[in-house]
């Protein structure tokens, strides 16, 4: 069952202008913890999108560690990523 670990301070603009709440979450599959981003539309207009397998870690606390290092410049990729 998928768990959410962190959720972004700032929202993060598309290339329409519609600004997304962005959260991190970790699933158990197998040995390893995978993560991935969800963007959500900040006023709740739209799909909420999401990213497919972004990383691939030991335990929870790794997912979420690596989400916490996340710079604005990787969530706009993440962004673009989702949209596909």
């Amino acid at each position: 069952m998928a768990e959410k670990v962190h959720e972004f301070a700032n929202k993060t603009a598309g290339s329409d202008g519609t600004a997304y709440v962005v959260r991190a979450f970790a699933e158990k599959r197998g040995h390893v913890w995978i993560g991935w981003l969800e963007f959500r539309p900040a006023k709740g207009e739209g799909p909420t999108l999401r990213t497919a397998e972004e990383t691939s870690q030991p335990n929870k606390e790794a997912v979420e560690y690596w989400a916490t290092g996340l710079e604005p410049v990787y969530l706009e990729g993440a962004l673009q990523r989702a949209r596909k």
